[in-house]
């Protein structure tokens, strides 16, 4: 589209159109990001692989998001405003405020490098943006003696504790954020394939 590389590529502040924007598709990432978390909690190595779960299914409100907002703050927006209610509700550790601000700041990075209207850029922006999700898990091998120690006080069960202790190894710890960062490439592709009338108006090519 002619010019608007250029008009993109201007810092631009949020307007308060953006933000109801924005707060739609917050609240409809949350929704399945929440919906994720329960399924998890039925196995530890559901947990494990949450992020990437999460990040499979919900690149649509993210990749739309992104589109109908290319101004930097939309990831911000959605990454933090749900990490501060699971942190503020007690779910999460301190850890999920850390790597969520982190993946932000370099999912909002990457797009704004390629002026907010590339769907690869966009894309890469959403597989960085999953990473902030581990942040759930990773107490398991930052903190491991005691965040153990916490759940069990809290009635874990046994059989439980004993196979999230062996999902508990680098190797794993690798494979979490490996399949997260595939599983967000796919997402974005997949919001692509649904929506793609909504990605070409916007000039997402």
């Amino acid at each position: 589209m002619v010019g608007s590389d250029t008009v993109s590529s201007k810092p631009r502040a949020l307007k308060g159109r953006d933000l109801i924007t924005i707060g739609i598709f917050t609240a409809l990432y949350f929704v399945v990001n929440f919906a994720c978390m329960l399924v998890s909690g039925l196995h530890p190595y559901l947990w494990v692989f949450m992020p990437a779960l999460d990040a499979l299914l919900a690149g649509i409100p993210f990749m739309l998001a992104c589109a109908k907002v290319p101004k930097f703050g939309t990831v911000l927006v959605m990454g933090m405003v749900p990490s501060l209610v699971y942190f503020v509700t007690g779910m999460f550790t301190p850890l999920i405020l850390g790597t969520m601000l982190a993946s932000c700041l370099v999912a909002e990075v990457v797009r704004a490098a390629t002026r907010y209207r590339s769907f690869l850029g966009n894309a890469l922006a959403y597989a960085v943006f999953g990473f902030g999700m581990c942040g759930s898990p990773l107490p398991v091998w930052a903190f491991h003696d005691s965040f153990m120690a916490q759940i069990s006080s809290q009635g874990m069960g046994a059989d439980y504790l004993a196979t999230l202790e062996a999902a508990a190894t680098p190797e794993m710890m690798i494979a979490m954020f490996a399949v997260t960062f595939v599983c967000g490439l796919a997402g974005a592709y997949l919001a692509r394939g649904m929506f793609r009338k909504h990605f070409v108006k916007a000039g997402l090519v």
